[in-house]
This record gives C-alpha cells, sequence and structure tokens, in this order.
C-alpha cells in the first residue's frame, strides 16, 4: 500500500474511534482479545499512517468498530 493511502486509512479509522467515545487503549485491548496482537502504541502508528495494516487486522477494526470496509477505506 502507498503511505498516502495507509493515512488516510488510519486517518478514518481514529475519526470512527473517536466518533464511538473509544479510546486507543480501549481498542487495543479489543483488538487483543479477538487474538490481534496490537498495543496501544502499535494504533497510533497506524492512525497516523506509520505502521502498515495487515488484511486480517482490517478485518478486526471492520467488526470491532462495527463498520462496513468502506467506511474505513474511504474517504
Amino acid at each position: 500500500m502507498n503511505r498516502e493511502y495507509e493515512q488516510r486509512i488510519g486517518n478514518r479509522i481514529r475519526t470512527i474511534r473517536e466518533h464511538k467515545n473509544i479510546t486507543q487503549e480501549q481498542l487495543s485491548a479489543r483488538l487483543q482479545t479477538y487474538g490481534c496482537d496490537i498495543t496501544r502504541s502499535a494504533l497510533a502508528k497506524i492512525e497516523v499512517g506509520q505502521r502498515h495494516i495487515y488484511p486480517d487486522e482490517l478485518r478486526m477494526f471492520k467488526e470491532i468498530l462495527e463498520v462496513s470496509y468502506e467506511e474505513i477505506t474511504e474517504p
């Protein structure tokens, strides 16, 4: 993925998370309970586009945040 696209996805994840009043710590804990080992620090890097998002992680974000792929990937 190109960096600009990853930054856009990270920004959407942050926006959705904040809209749902979920902290980074809470979201990372939920991801971990589903077997997706993302720390709060890694989540912060994802949200600013400094860390790559793997397909299985994207699926977990979709499920936990209860949104569609389009809501995460589209501006």
